[in-house]
């Protein structure tokens, strides 16, 4: 089923269009409001809820990758003469707190993540699934052994979930700079949830009308009518993915889709962790070759912002396709991509038709993977 944009959405673009277009000069005969936005997810939602009443530069900009940028001293330049900043939170980006100091900013500064509810990250999900599977089999162990009085043991050593899980991880630092790259205790990628994106709208609002009350009317419409939008979209993807199995499992480049996967219930699994900076080793490649055989793994998935080499890689020796590309921190230079809605539901349409195409793809022979892999070259 093709996807498209919701119909306020593109409604309301068109007539920003023909309206800026009808109304020349006069329309920007007040100076807009100056925001600087660290990457092109946010970017994009300060346009739609400030229309013409902003100017928005993206420090990051589309197809880049905001876990390795480097600011430059124009950077620097645009944060001086901004109103407004808005970045993500949650140590997203690293560099900022540098920068907005270099700059001698002053201004208010929105954090979009604020108000969103926290995704604990419990460390890497290859390391982590397989630890859970270990303590899943020791459990299930003594609970035959002891007569499932294992019960007080386990709330004694954390069976919490993720609270108990980043405690451990916390504790253990072997994993913890590889895996996190210094982003902290939490998943940053609250975007990828559009229920998360409402909350992001709102601070945008809150912070446009703070530096400039004159227009407050203007933004809080805009925020209502975007915010419909997001809310028709969530439901979208929702409907779309619905009919897939339950739990489904691909496999993507790092860890970013955690707060997708609990607002849309596909689980990702990956050999790298949080930031795309972090390289697998040729151990966590191996285990992960073993878990596409081991769970028959149906798709592969590609990201806008990293190398294809890895997925290539498992895909020559797996046999199992690459269903598509996935986009989470960037948007692209043109076409449905290049906006913040698009991009959600693009990555459910390339999602549903990577799972549902795959159900007939057939792994039950594990050991001939090269004839599998030739059979689907063509998806590559």
């Amino acid at each position: 089923m093709p996807l498209s944009l919701p119909h306020a959405f593109v409604k309301r673009h068109a007539w920003i269009a023909l309206t800026g277009l009808a109304l020349g000069p006069q329309a920007v005969a007040d100076e807009p409001t100056q925001v600087v936005a660290s990457f092109s997810v946010l970017a994009d939602m300060v346009r739609n809820v400030g229309g013409d009443r902003v100017e928005v530069t993206s420090l990051v900009g589309p197809d880049s990758d905001p876990h390795v940028y480097s600011p430059r001293p124009t950077d620097a330049r645009a944060l001086a003469e901004a109103d407004l900043v808005v970045l993500n939170g949650l140590q997203f980006e690293g560099w900022m707190t540098r920068l907005l100091d270099a700059s001698g900013y002053q201004g208010k500064t929105v954090v979009a993540t604020d108000g969103v509810p926290l995704l604990a990250y419990g460390g890497q999900s290859l390391h982590r699934q397989d630890e859970e599977g270990d303590e899943h089999d020791h459990k299930e162990h003594d609970h035959e052994e002891h007569d499932g009085h294992d019960h007080d043991s386990h709330e004694e050593h954390g069976g919490h979930g993720d609270h108990d899980s980043h405690e451990d991880h916390e504790d253990h630092d072997g994993h913890d700079d590889h895996d996190s790259h210094d982003h902290g205790e939490y998943d940053p990628h609250a975007w990828l949830d559009l229920s998360a994106g409402l909350i992001y709208v709102a601070n945008i609002r809150d912070g446009l009308i703070a530096v400039d009350p004159d227009n407050s009317e203007h933004y809080a419409s805009r925020a209502d009518s975007y915010m419909e939008d997001i809310q028709a979209a969530h439901d979208q993807v929702l409907a779309l993915l619905d009919d897939l199995p339950e739990h489904a499992q691909v496999i993507v480049g790092h860890d970013a889709f955690g707060h997708f996967s609990r607002a849309y219930g596909i689980d990702f699994l990956s050999p790298v962790g949080l930031s795309t900076e972090a390289e697998p080793s040729a151990a966590d490649i191996a285990r992960m070759v073993d878990v596409i055989r081991e769970r028959q793994i149906p798709a592969l998935f590609v990201e806008n912002m990293s190398s294809p080499a890895l997925m290539e890689q498992l895909s020559e020796e797996t046999g199992v396709p690459i269903a598509g590309s996935l986009y989470n921190g960037a948007l692209s230079e043109e076409g449905m991509t290049s906006h913040y809605l698009g991009m959600i539901l693009h990555n459910a349409e390339v999602l549903h038709q990577g799972l549902v195409d795959a159900e007939g793809h057939d792994h039950d022979d594990s050991h001939d993977h090269h004839d599998s892999h030739d059979d689907h070259d063509h998806d590559h």
